[in-house]
């Protein structure tokens, strides 16, 4: 588990996620951050524990599994060309990261899904053993019982389609395992007290599947929400973050790390339930809601906005943003 607290390795991560889609080098994503090829390769692998070319490997390839993954009615090569893959080299490539070629990989994914373990199954009784399938066709599991993927229409009743602002954000990324969040975020908000108000919202903004990322390599980031005009050097004095290490004319990009959360066009999940399930609500979207419908997923982040949640049960309201295309 490390925190990424280094300003320009943030944005080279956000400039990758950015432009997976194209032929992406080191000495592009270093001019990008303003560093020598030499001095920003040292900086990121220092951050992340990868070199900056094992990163965008491993990205492409894993935001590729994704695709083959939610959308099963494009090729496999078409997506791996999507990526700048040959069909060949794509093959190639997609053996050496996850020991199996990709149409393998595509017939196995549902199994892995389910079976996944991250999918308490509480009390369910073979469940896992069904299919997605089955989901569609209405022979799953009860769509009330915790653990378990719901059917399409459960989902469907749900999920309302929303066009969601854009959210300016304090945030801090990691990459690691969910496993910690629960503390994670005590010290967030404990850290930055003075700038909760009334209007603020919590965000957690995830960019990975954990079917298809390894669970140690997960990257997100919490969030909350802040009024841009607070940031100022009256507000950091006040947060008793240490003037003497920002720069002048820098001040949030030192010790505070700020984005923008684009908004838009999303589908909204209204979870209600514990922590532990909040993985099999996701694949019922990415699995059985989102083959069956019209929208195509977008290359935005998808993120979450908390509402509520108690510490001690584990019980949390929060809304599921999925980002969607058109």
């Amino acid at each position: 588990m490390s925190m990424i607290t280094n300003d320009a390795v943030n944005r080279a991560i956000d400039y990758i996620l950015g432009h997976i889609h194209e032929e992406l080098s080191v000495d592009d994503v270093a001019a990008h951050c303003h560093f020598s090829k030499y001095y920003f390769s040292r900086m990121f692998r220092k951050e992340t524990g990868e070199s900056v070319y094992a990163f965008i490997k491993r990205l492409k390839l894993e935001q590729s599994a994704f695709r083959m993954k939610v959308e099963p009615g494009r090729t496999v090569t078409e997506i791996g060309c999507e990526f700048g893959y040959s069909p060949s080299n794509y093959s190639w490539m997609f053996r050496q990261r996850y020991q199996t070629n990709p149409v393998n990989f595509r017939r196995t994914v549902e199994q892995a899904t389910v079976r996944h373990a991250f999918m308490h199954m509480d009390a369910v009784g073979g469940a896992a053993e069904r299919t997605i399938s089955d989901l569609h066709a209405g022979e799953g599991q009860d769509p009330k019982t915790y653990g378990c993927l719901e059917r399409f229409e459960e989902c469907n009743r749900k999920i309302t389609i929303q066009n969601l602002p854009d959210y300016f954000v304090l945030y801090e990324r990691r990459i690691g395992s969910y496993h910690q969040l629960s503390g994670q975020w005590g010290d967030f908000i404990g850290k930055y007290q003075r700038f909760v108000t009334k209007d603020t919202k919590f965000l957690e903004r995830t960019y990975d599947d954990p079917v298809i990322t390894d669970t140690e390599g997960c990257l997100y980031d919490i969030c909350m929400s802040v009024d841009k005009s607070v940031l100022n050097e009256t507000d950091l004095e006040k947060c008793d973050l240490n003037k003497s290490d920002l720069n002048k004319g820098a001040l949030n990009e030192s010790v505070l790390n700020t984005c923008t959360i684009e908004g838009g066009k999303c589908a909204v999940y209204p979870y209600k339930g514990y922590g532990k399930h909040i993985y099999a609500a996701y694949q019922t979207i990415f699995t059985v809601w989102l083959p069956r419908t019209s929208y195509t997923l977008d290359y935005r982040s998808g993120f979450d906005i908390y509402h509520k949640v108690d510490s001690e049960s584990g019980y949390m309201e929060l809304d599921i943003c999925i980002p969607l295309r058109g």
